[in-house]
């Protein structure tokens, strides 16, 4: 018999961690974390228990679901880590990113700031320099993203960025399409394609 074909059970949140964000957000990343948990996927999130990544950990948690935090030491009192969950504390933000893709097979994007810009903006650079091929989907409630989307566009219109490049995510507008969309990206042929290699700095 063939091997089993892929499959995401590790789901990577990239997310605001901001408690001023509006109050429909915060309830949309708990819900995002129950549907993680009902569905039996494992949720993989930057550690701290404030804002929306707050919301969703804790959500998943109370749900009965898998989460796993990857926290730097010094942001642990600043974005107040889950101790209800486990916890990897690393020593950089580098580690936490390059251990957060490592045990994801997918990732979603919800509504975040700067930090959240951050890390996609490099998750997508990994995935143009042909790094991994594993799915992402932006969640872009009420045209969240639109704006990133838009200027990602305007650098393949300067021919700075190639046009096939914006077929590298999906888009979910409610928050029971994120995973049937992460599901579908993977049967379209998102698969980790290389080994990722980007160096590790500590």
């Amino acid at each position: 018999m063939g091997a089993s074909p892929p499959s995401i059970e590790s789901v990577c949140v990239f997310c605001g961690s901001s408690d001023a964000a509006a109050p429909a957000l915060l309830s949309d990343a708990a819900a995002f974390g129950r549907v993680l948990a009902a569905e039996g996927r494992r949720l993989i999130y930057g550690g701290g228990g404030v804002g929306l990544m707050g919301a969703c950990a804790r959500a998943a948690h109370e749900a009965g679901g898998d989460v796993l935090g990857i926290i730097p030491e010094f942001l642990t009192s600043r974005e107040r880590a889950l101790d209800v969950v486990e916890t990897i504390v690393v020593r950089s933000m580098h580690e936490r990113k390059q251990i957060m893709f490592e045990r994801s097979d997918g990732f979603v994007v919800l509504p975040g700031g700067i930090g959240t810009l951050e890390e996609i903006i490099e998750l997508l650079s990994w995935r143009r320099l042909d790094l991994h091929r594993k799915p992402v989907v932006f969640y872009s409630p009420e045209g969240f993203w639109e704006p990133l989307f838009k200027l990602l566009e305007h650098t393949v219109a300067a021919q700075l960025t190639p046009p096939d490049f914006m077929d590298s995510w999906a888009v979910a507008g409610a928050v029971d399409d994120i995973l049937p969309h992460l599901d579908g990206r993977l049967a379209q042929g998102d698969v980790e394609a290389a080994a990722l290699t980007t160096t590790r700095v500590t």
